[in-house]
């Protein structure tokens, strides 16, 4: 899970500096009067216009955040999902299919064994009944 936050957080900062780096060249573009030196343009200093910028990258700045930060919490649900074959049961582990055994083993470090459920079991025990009485003869 740490690691997963560092993740979150280093792309956040990544998205944060560029957001700065727009708002610092929407004021360098007043400080230094870029317009009056590309465009020899007659200089007037307008800090409503600087302000209006920083506001609305501010806030652009604020939905993206969020987005960000709600699609890496559903790519981080979506990555939890254990992959398994629906045929042979294996299971998905860095693009390799293991059995479940080989995978608990590797994972967690955890021997399997292997028995019923109750909910297995009743079916089973069903299914025996049904067999013994459909034959007439006690089943071995």
């Amino acid at each position: 899970m740490t690691q997963t936050k560092q993740r979150w957080n280093s792309i956040l900062w990544v998205e944060a500096f560029g957001f700065s780096i727009i708002i610092v060249l929407s004021w360098l573009t007043e400080v230094m009067h870029i317009p009056h030196l590309v465009f020899s343009e007659p200089f007037v200093p307008n800090w409503h216009r600087a302000v209006i910028r920083t506001i609305i990258i501010f806030c652009i700045w604020a939905w993206v955040h969020i987005a960000t930060k709600r699609l890496l919490k559903r790519l981080h649900y979506l990555e939890n999902f254990l992959m398994i074959c629906s045929w042979c049961r294996r299971v998905s582990n860095h693009n390799e299919w293991l059995t479940m055994e080989k995978y608990f083993d590797s994972k967690f470090s955890m021997h399997t064994s292997h028995g019923m459920c109750p909910d297995c079991v009743r079916n089973e025990l069903k299914t025996l009944g049904e067999k013994k009485t459909a034959s007439g003869a006690p089943i071995s």
